[in-house]
């Protein structure tokens, strides 16, 4: 039954998303819109088979470089600063607050900033990237580790079991949830911190090449580099999801039984 739903809810979205773009060759053609201001969906296509070769050998492995180390090098950032909170209350009331104040400010503005500290190279994007994507981490994260049922953890000690053995058998199990909730959105918005950094300044990369393309009112061209930058980021996206699935069965499991009872 749930996999009958799936696959209705699966055609519903593919014909929900022909129609769209439908509906939008339509409007561009008969309201005959300038292809620099809105290019219909059959150029935008033309666009992105004839610039595929720069797309996908040159720009494209330069955008995913800097998306992958900078959400791994986030994860490691958000694991570390999730133990720290945990184990010494003092940082969480110094440091969460400053986690906080780190999405408020818009990250366009603290972009420039960082490209002078770290260049217009790796570096530079890298960090942007991380400055994006550790914050939804590091709160799931932290939450997950906290946020425990003691009577797990007091069942453990009657069992004899010492901080070692609860970590990895109760916080950890309860962290993992939370931490690819976290993962997920961070790999879904990883994309924004690379494209800014690549805006800001650089040789190469998605946003080097919808900046230039920007440049010469090639709208079709954007739009084609647009297209890829949101299959990247559906793709992390489901490939998250797929690890979260193969490391927490018994989780799913869980949810399949509670919603068919």
């Amino acid at each position: 039954m749930n996999n009958m739903k799936k696959s209705i809810l699966n055609k519903i979205g593919i014909v929900s998303g022909i129609l769209f773009l439908a509906v939008w060759e339509l409007v561009v053609v008969f309201l005959k819109v300038p292809i620099f201001i809105l290019p219909p969906p059959s150029r935008i296509f033309i666009a992105l088979w004839s610039l595929k070769k720069v797309l996908f050998l040159t720009h494209l492995p330069v955008t995913l470089v800097e998306v992958i180390v900078g959400l791994v090098i986030s994860v490691i950032i958000s694991i570390i600063l999730s133990l720290l909170m945990l184990k010494a209350p003092i940082l969480e009331k110094s440091i969460y607050p400053f986690l906080v104040a780190s999405q408020t400010i818009p990250i366009i503005v603290l972009s420039p900033v960082v490209i002078m500290w770290f260049g217009y190279g790796l570096p530079g994007k890298v960090a942007i990237t991380i400055l994006i994507t550790f914050f939804p981490i590091v709160v799931n994260t932290y939450d997950g580790l906290k946020n425990v049922d003691y009577r797990y953890i007091n069942l453990l000690k009657t069992m004899g079991a010492n901080a070692r053995q609860i970590f990895w058998k109760v916080r950890v199990p309860a962290a993992l949830p939370g931490f690819f909730t976290g993962l997920k959105v961070g790999a879904a918005v990883s994309v924004i911190g690379a494209v800014i950094g690549e805006w800001l300044g650089g040789n190469a990369g998605l946003g080097v090449f919808s900046r230039r393309m920007a440049s010469n009112l090639q709208a079709d061209a954007v739009f084609a580099a647009v297209l890829i930058l949101a299959m990247l980021g559906m793709g992390l996206f489901k490939f998250v999801n797929i690890l979260e699935k193969n490391l927490m069965p018994w989780y799913f499991q869980t949810k399949k039984n509670r919603s068919e009872s």
